[in-house]
C-alpha cells in the first residue's frame, strides 16, 4: 500500500530537504526566509502561506522545571498500598519492603524450631548401679526421649538497593533462645552426678550471628563485587556440609567475577566454645585455640552447563593442650580414649566438590585429601603423620513427581593405632545433607562407644565414625574405623504441600583396628547394619512459613553392631515443626 502526502505536507518535506550551506537565498516573491530558532541550524526558504500556518517551534522557556519522581517504594505508597506489619506477604516495612529512612532497610525474621524425639540408644549402666532389675553390668535401658525448642530472632539492618547488587553495609544479629528436656533410663547419662537422676531440664541463650558486612567495590557493569564480613557468621566449606559447616567468629573476604560465574572465599575463623546441651555458641566462654583458614573457588558451568565445580583448600590449626570438662561434668578435651593425653595438630584439606545437573541427571560429588601432623596420638602417644581420604557422590533423576536417588560415601579408616601414620578421615564440624540426613538413624544419633571411653562412634548429625568426644567440644580424631555407605532413596511429591521420602543405607566400618584396641575386643566385623527411614514433610501453605516433618528410622544390626552392642533393632521417631515469620 502506498501512502500519499497532502500538498502542504509534501511541500514542507521538500523544503526541509532543500538545505544549503550558509543563508538561504529567497529571491522569489512567493517565498520567505525562515531564520532558525536553534543555534547552528540552517535557514530555509518556505512558502509564505506555510510560514503563517505552521506550528511554532517550542522555546526552552516553554518547558516547566523538571519535577523529581519518588522512588519505587514511595510510588507504591501513593497508589494506596498500606503497610501491614504482621503479614509478611503484603507490604511490610519490617520485612524490608520499604526503607525505614533514606535507602536503609530493616528485616525481621522470627523462627521457631521445635523437635520432639523418642529413640532407642545403647546406654551405659552407671557405676553406682542400674535402677532397672535385670540389666547387665555394662548396658542399661535404651529408651530415651528429648524435647528441644529453639527460638531464633534475626535482626538485619542494611543499606542499598539489593535487587542487582550486594548491600553497601549490612549489620546482622541473631540471638537464639533454647529450651531442652531429656529423659533417659539410666543415671549418669544426663550428668556425672548420680543425684541428678535420669532427667535434665535446661535453657540457654546463644548468639549464632553478629557481624558487619561491607561492600568494598564493584568490579564490572554486571555488579561483580568484592565484600568483607567480620564477626560471628554462617559458613559452609562445601555444598553438602561434609567438612566445615558452622556459625563461627571470623573474617571473610568474598566476591564474584565474570558475571557471577566465579565466586570466591578467603576466610579465617576462630572456633567458639559451645553450650553442651543446646549446641549454641557460648560467647561467655573464652574462644577455643582452634583456627580454620579457608580458600575456595566456585566455577559455574565449568564441565557442563548447570553444573558448578568447587575447589577448596582448608587448614586447621589446633593448639588445645589443656583439659576441658563440659557442663555435665564429662571430659571433652582430650577425649577419654587411649592415653587420654592433651594433643594438638595441623591439618590441611584439599578438596574438589561439584553440584548441579548434567542433562537430566543431578550430580553432587565431593573428594578430600587430609594431610598433616599430630603430637601425642591417642593410642601410640607419639608424634604422627596424617594421611586420609574422603569421597562422596549422590546421583538423582527426576521423573515427573518422583526423584530417584543413589548415594555413596567413603571415609578412610586407620589401619594400625600404634604406628606413626594415622589414616582415619575426620572433618572439623560436619553437618551432612546427604543420604537421608538427620532422618537417618545413624546420621542423627550419637552412638556411644560403651566400654571404650566416653566417646561416640559417630557424632550427632554426622556420618563419619570418628570416635570423638562430641561435635560441640571435641577435637578431630584421625585414629578411627572409617565409614563406608551405600544408599538408595526416593522423594515422592504427592501434593504441592506434601512430600514423602524413603531412604535405605547399608553401613560398614572401613577398618576396625582402632575399635579392637579401644574395646579390647578382637575380630570385630565391618558390617554395621541397614539403616531404613521414612519421612513426611508437609507445608500447608506451600511455603516455608510452616514446615512439619514426621520421620521414623530403624537400624537393623549387622555383625559389627551385634558384637559391640546387641542384636536388637534400634528405632527412632522424630517430629519437627518450623514456624517462620
Amino acid at each position: 500500500m502506498v501512502l500519499s502526502l497532502s500538498p502542504c505536507t509534501a511541500l514542507f518535506a521538500e523544503a526541509e530537504s532543500a538545505e544549503i550551506l550558509g543563508e538561504a537565498d529567497c529571491t522569489d516573491g512567493d517565498t520567505q526566509q525562515v531564520s532558525p530558532r536553534v543555534p547552528g541550524m540552517i535557514s530555509k526558504c518556505l512558502p509564505k502561506a506555510m510560514t503563517k500556518a505552521r506550528i511554532p517551534i517550542p522555546r526552552i522557556s516553554d518547558f516547566s522545571p523538571a519535577t523529581a519522581m519518588p522512588d519505587r517504594w514511595r510510588i507504591v505508597e501513593s497508589l494506596g498500598y498500606e503497610n501491614n506489619w504482621y503479614d509478611p506477604y503484603h507490604r511490610n516495612t519490617l520485612k524490608a519492603d520499604s526503607p525505614i529512612h533514606d535507602d536503609w532497610f530493616f528485616n525481621l525474621s522470627i523462627i521457631s524450631d521445635t523437635v520432639f524425639e523418642h529413640r532407642d540408644l545403647p546406654t551405659p549402666v552407671g557405676i553406682q548401679s542400674s535402677a532397672n532389675a535385670g540389666d547387665l553390668d555394662l548396658y542399661g535401658g535404651t529408651s530415651q526421649s528429648q524435647l528441644i525448642e529453639n527460638l531464633a530472632i534475626e535482626l538485619v539492618y542494611y543499606k542499598g538497593d539489593t535487587v542487582f547488587r550486594p548491600p553497601d553495609y549490612e549489620f546482622r544479629f541473631t540471638p537464639v533462645f533454647n529450651y531442652n528436656a531429656t529423659k533417659l533410663d539410666e543415671i549418669l547419662g544426663v550428668d556425672v552426678n548420680p543425684a541428678d537422676g535420669k532427667t535434665r531440664y535446661q535453657d540457654f541463650a546463644g548468639v549464632q550471628a553478629a557481624f558487619i558486612d561491607v561492600h568494598l567495590r564493584n568490579v564490572s557493569d554486571n555488579y561483580d563485587f568484592d565484600s568483607v564480613r567480620f564477626g560471628i557468621q554462617p559458613f559452609n566449606a562445601d555444598f553438602r556440609g561434609f567438612l566445615f559447616q558452622e556459625n563461627q567468629f571470623g573474617l571473610r573476604f568474598f566476591g564474584t567475577r565474570k558475571n557471577n560465574i566465579i565466586q570466591y572465599n578467603l576466610a579465617w575463623f576462630r572456633r567458639l566454645e559451645k553450650d553442651t546441651n543446646s549446641g549454641l555458641n557460648n560467647i561467655g566462654e573464652t574462644p577455643r585455640n582452634d583456627d580454620v583458614f579457608v580458600a575456595n573457588l566456585y566455577w559455574q558451568d565449568l564441565l557442563s552447563l548447570g553444573h558448578t565445580t568447587q575447589f577448596t583448600v582448608l587448614y586447621n590449626r589446633n593448639r588445645e593442650t589443656t583439659f576441658f570438662y563440659d557442663k555435665n561434668g564429662v571430659i571433652q578435651r582430650p577425649a577419654s580414649i587411649g592415653s587420654e593425653r592433651p594433643r594438638h595438630y595441623d591439618i590441611a584439606y584439599f578438596g574438589v566438590n561439584s553440584d548441579g545437573h548434567i542433562g537430566r541427571v543431578n550430580l553432587t560429588s565431593a573428594f578430600y585429601y587430609a594431610i598433616g601432623k599430630q603430637e601425642n596420638a591417642p593410642f601410640s602417644k607419639e608424634d604422627t603423620d596424617i594421611s586420609a581420604y574422603f569421597a562422596a557422590a549422590e546421583l538423582s533423576f527426576d521423573q515427573d513427581w518422583i526423584r530417584w536417588r543413589a548415594s555413596f560415601l567413603y571415609g578412610s579408616g586407620d589401619k594400625d593405632p600404634y604406628d606413626d601414620l594415622e589414616t582415619g578421615f575426620d572433618a572439623i564440624v560436619e553437618n551432612p545433607l546427604f543420604a537421608g540426613a538427620d532422618t537417618s538413624y545413624w546420621i542423627r544419633q550419637a552412638v556411644p562407644l560403651i566400654g571404650g571411653g566416653k566417646v561416640a562412634l559417630s557424632s550427632r548429625n554426622g556420618v563419619l565414625n570418628n570416635l570423638r568426644a562430641s561435635k560441640e567440644h571435641g577435637q578431630s580424631n584421625f585414629t578411627n574405623p572409617g565409614t563406608v555407605l551405600l544408599g538408595v532413596g526416593t522423594d515422592f511429591d504427592i501434593l504441592p504441600e506434601l512430600r514423602i521420602s524413603l531412604n535405605a543405607n547399608q553401613l560398614w566400618f572401613d577398618n576396625t583396628s582402632s575399635l579392637a584396641v579401644a574395646r579390647q575386643q578382637a575380630n570385630i566385623a565391618k558390617d554395621i547394619g541397614q539403616d531404613l527411614s521414612v519421612a513426611a514433610i508437609y507445608r500447608p501453605f506451600m511455603s516455608q512459613n510452616i514446615v512439619l516433618r514426621l520421620s521414623y528410622a530403624v537400624l537393623l544390626p549387622g555383625d559389627a553392631y551385634q558384637q559391640l552392642y546387641s542384636d536388637h533393632s534400634q528405632q527412632s521417631v522424630l517430629f519437627n515443626a518450623i514456624l517462620t515469620y
